[in-house]
């Protein structure tokens, strides 16, 4: 019996033939736990498009009728001039995503994907609060 090729199934009524043989042929036995196979498949990565899109869609959707917005629309009817307004609030905008992506790369490569998602729930789950406290207070 080779100890090295497949795993045995040892029952009850196998120990006294196991004990006879161990005396004569064994000197020494080591036994290693055997170690889980994780076979986890990596994360498929998503295509430019696909970030892309996602990413414009959430953003474009997130920012119509905010503050920005109506600061935009202000200041656009305001100044008399739209298309320096548009070329400023634009230019802050990427500046403001600049900023957003490069902490976020800095985050992610300290913390792991799981801390950051439930980090993030937490902070949009406490200005949803604070909004509601607002709204109720107000």
């Amino acid at each position: 019996m080779k100890l090295d090729t497949a795993p045995v199934v040892i029952s009850a009524k196998d120990l006294p033939e196991l004990k006879e043989n161990a005396k004569s042929h064994l000197n020494t036995a080591t036994i290693e736990p055997l170690q889980p196979v994780i076979t986890e498949s990596p994360k498929k990565r998503e295509s430019a498009f696909v970030v892309f899109g996602t990413t414009f869609i959430t953003i474009f959707l997130a920012e119509i009728g905010d503050k920005t917005q109506l600061s935009t629309l202000l200041m656009s009817a305001e100044s008399q001039a739209p298309w320096v307004v548009f070329l400023g609030s634009g230019a802050a905008l990427i500046s403001t995503s600049l900023l957003g992506v490069l902490l976020g790369s800095w985050i992610s490569s300290r913390l792991s994907p799981k801390t950051v998602e439930k980090s993030a729930g937490v902070m949009l789950l406490l200005i949803s609060v604070m909004l509601f406290w607002d709204v109720f207070q107000g």
